[in-house]
């Protein structure tokens, strides 16, 4: 038997009813007998902020910390999960000394291998779960995902669940039911750049500006503009790393991440902001084709036009959405030659 609560909490109210609940939880007897699992799942109120600092929930885990040491774990098990977590307060130490402590170090887009790191995370777990997965369809689980290990956790199982009976996951599976990031969807845009497509480019467009217009998130008009930006750049290196040799659109992923290890790194800008290595291998496997839709002059000229769309969208006052539909045109729609 076990029993998951979810102990991601916002404020202290909240925090001393998952508390609550993880009482009720231990001391509840299986519906039929035997063990029992408690995993109080993403607890928030570990570590330093303002919830956990809270005198109400300070005194609450210092009490159930006292009630743990005389716990009687016959046949009972807890699992507790965090992210940020205080190693200096009761509840922690009391953990460290009644069982046993696991470090999982985090995600970061800051190290140039997470999308590695990740994708051998996930590769684990659905191994576990007996699933194979292509090596294309594991890094888009992890390119949707981001470098977030709980919620790549959670898709994983949700992957495996999907399919059911069936061993091999591909990249249909991963497009039909993980959820994707911010920064994936954000990537929608830039993709339907990359492939040329007119009529997904204004779509997607739209539907970017109208949650700026919800104020779903923190969008805006410049954001969508410099991860445009951004994408024309990427295919601009690697057409240059193509030209040079160093890589070949063969639609092999696991190759072209082979290719990648061999560039030499001090050939391309040492900033991790615009140098195309710091970025998700993926997302570049999935631009090289894309730089072939462009020639080198189409792209330098999209480099231009997207900095007059900069300079028009912050002093002209005129509309925003207008200003990048006519320049996304401008860029997608292939110049006619004249006869």
């Amino acid at each position: 038997d076990h029993e998951t609560i979810d102990a991601a909490v916002g404020n202290a109210g909240e925090a001393l009813k998952a508390l609550g609940k993880l009482r009720e939880g231990l001391q509840t007897l299986p519906f039929f007998g035997g063990g029992k699992v408690v995993w109080f799942k993403d607890c928030s109120f570990l570590g330093d902020d303002r919830t956990s600092g809270s005198s109400a929930v300070t005194e609450a885990l210092a009490e159930l910390a006292a009630e743990l040491k005389t716990f009687r774990w016959d046949g009972v098990r807890l699992i507790v999960s965090a992210g940020k977590v205080d190693k200096r307060k009761t509840f922690y130490k009391t953990l460290e000394k009644l069982g046993t402590v696991e470090h999982f170090a985090a995600l970061s887009l800051d190290d140039r291998n997470w999308a590695d790191t990740a994708e051998d995370l996930a590769y684990k777990k659905l191994k576990a779960l007996k699933k194979e997965i292509s090596s294309e369809a594991l890094a888009k689980l992890v390119a949707n995902v981001g470098p977030h290990a709980a919620q790549l956790h959670s898709e994983v199982e949700k992957l495996a669940a999907y399919v059911g009976a069936r061993a091999d996951i591909e990249l249909a599976d991963v497009d039909a039911i993980v959820t994707r990031n911010k920064q994936a969807r954000a990537f929608a845009l830039a993709d339907a750049l990359g492939d040329r497509n007119l009529p997904v480019l204004l779509k997607t467009l739209d539907e970017e500006l109208w949650e700026i217009r919800l104020k779903v998130e923190k969008k805006s008009e410049i954001g969508l503009l410099y991860g445009l930006i951004s994408k024309v750049r990427v295919m601009i290196f690697l057409q240059e790393m193509t030209k040079a040799g160093w890589l070949k659109a063969d639609g092999d992923y696991n190759r072209f991440k082979a290719q990648l290890e061999r560039v030499p790194a001090d050939a391309l800008p040492q900033d991790k902001r615009i140098n195309p290595l710091a970025m998700n291998p993926y997302v570049l496997f999935r631009a090289l084709p894309q730089a072939k839709k462009y020639s080198s002059a189409e792209l330098i000229r999209a480099m231009d036009l997207l900095l007059q769309c900069n300079m028009k969208l912050v002093s002209s006052g005129l509309d925003e959405s207008l200003v990048l539909q006519q320049t996304l045109a401008q860029i997608v729609r292939k110049e006619e030659v004249v006869r």
